[in-house]
């Protein structure tokens, strides 16, 4: 075999019989398109390894999926926010993919063409992206939450220079290095969980490959960490797990009504039926303004407000439902996302207009805000009937 030949951006690692070559890609640069090809037309490998969990892989296959989401389901099963993030980091990729004229892991689809064209066994070796995005979230504090997704909504809402030469460069090894270690300093939880324990992962599961020559397609970020872990056996199994609730999750469920009914309670004691009814008129006042406020930035349909208004009093006090959540049903059944507002959900949300324009986007932005202001709404109307108390 000729390894003078493999690309630059291929790392050969051997273990035992075996031999792996870890193409270190762009995910978003037709040269690292070329670089899977010439490898695997050198190597012609066993197996083909591709930065892929079946969910992402099934996205990328079957694009028509869209067509069949329900969005009720989402908004039941709270993973409103999950999606809002999975759509805002594509349009984001995509927003880089469109100007540089090749979309987001061309490379893994390459990956993916060849072991079928070459008769490789395709091993789809990512964690679930479900499994990592709760995993990178469950371990985030409240404040480190609302910093991400500020973070996010940003990159997508700003216009930056991006061209071929800055795509490449960030397949050069040091540079990888640096930005990751700035990474770390802002968001140290979420490189743990979204890098190194991928690493991990993605090691073991190429590994585990069949044959003796296996390409693996991976970005250029994870080569440096994933060498330090062939040759060991590692559990994947702790990896797998998903983030045990938070104890403020908790408190909040639980806690919070308790606290309201003590301070009902302690104001009766110290003013009367009046001053019960005053705490119980400024709980259903502010925190209903804010869901509803939150549905209003949203766009939301007047019921959608009305019933944010209503619901936020009751569901800031109930463990197990939200107002957003509320609030996204009734927007959903007011304004019924069509098959074809499902195929445009990908290119809509590319701009900030397209965002509050798509029915399906509407009705996340609709769920995150009136959710947002019916908890600003639980801090400044319990301090203010706390003051009132006390």
């Amino acid at each position: 075999m000729d390894f003078e030949n493999l690309p630059e951006s291929v790392t050969v690692v051997e273990e035992g019989e075996k031999r792996f070559f870890l193409v270190g890609t762009a995910h978003v640069s037709l040269e690292s398109v070329e670089d899977v090809r010439r490898t695997v037309e050198i190597v012609r490998p066993d197996s083909i390894c591709v930065e892929l969990c079946p969910a992402r892989h099934q996205a990328m296959t079957r694009r028509d999926d869209w067509k069949r989401m329900d969005i009720y389901k989402v908004i039941k099963e709270g993973k409103a926010v999950f999606l809002m993030v999975q759509l805002v980091l594509q349009a984001f990729y995509r927003k880089i993919g469109d100007k540089l004229g090749v979309q987001p892991g061309a490379e893994m689809m390459e990956g993916v063409r060849l072991a079928g064209e070459t008769g490789a066994t395709l091993v789809l070796a990512d964690r679930d992206v479900q499994v990592t995005l709760k995993r990178v979230w469950g371990y985030l504090g409240f404040w480190k939450k609302l910093q991400l997704m500020s973070q996010l909504l940003t990159s997508i809402f700003v216009d930056d220079d991006v061209d071929k030469a800055l795509i490449e460069d960030l397949k050069k090894k040091d540079q990888l290095a640096a930005i990751m270690g700035s990474f770390a300093e802002n968001f140290p939880q979420i490189k743990e969980r979204l890098i190194d324990e991928r690493d991990i992962y993605l090691a073991q599961k190429i590994r585990k490959a069949p044959g003796t020559n296996i390409v693996a397609v991976v970005g250029a970020g994870h080569v440096p960490g994933m060498q330090k872990y062939f040759g060991q056996e590692i559990d994947l199994a702790p990896l797998e797990e998903l983030p045990p609730p938070s104890r403020w999750g908790a408190f909040w469920k639980w806690g919070l009504p308790g606290f309201f009914v003590a301070l009902l309670v302690i104001g009766f004691f110290r003013g009367g039926a009046d001053a019960s009814m005053d705490a119980l008129s400024i709980w259903v006042l502010v925190t209903g303004i804010g869901a509803a406020l939150g549905s209003l930035a949203a766009f939301g349909h007047p019921l959608t407000v009305l019933s944010s208004f209503l619901a936020a009093p009751i569901t800031t006090l109930h463990p197990l439902i939200a107002a957003g959540w509320v609030a996204g049903l009734v927007q959903a059944w007011v304004k019924k996302p069509t098959v074809s507002d499902l195929e445009e959900l990908p290119m809509s949300v590319m701009t900030v207009k397209g965002f509050w324009i798509n029915p399906v986007s509407r009705i996340l932005l609709v769920v995150i805000f009136a959710n947002l202001g019916a908890t600003i709404g639980v801090f400044v109307s319990g301090s203010w009937i706390a003051s009132r108390v006390f």
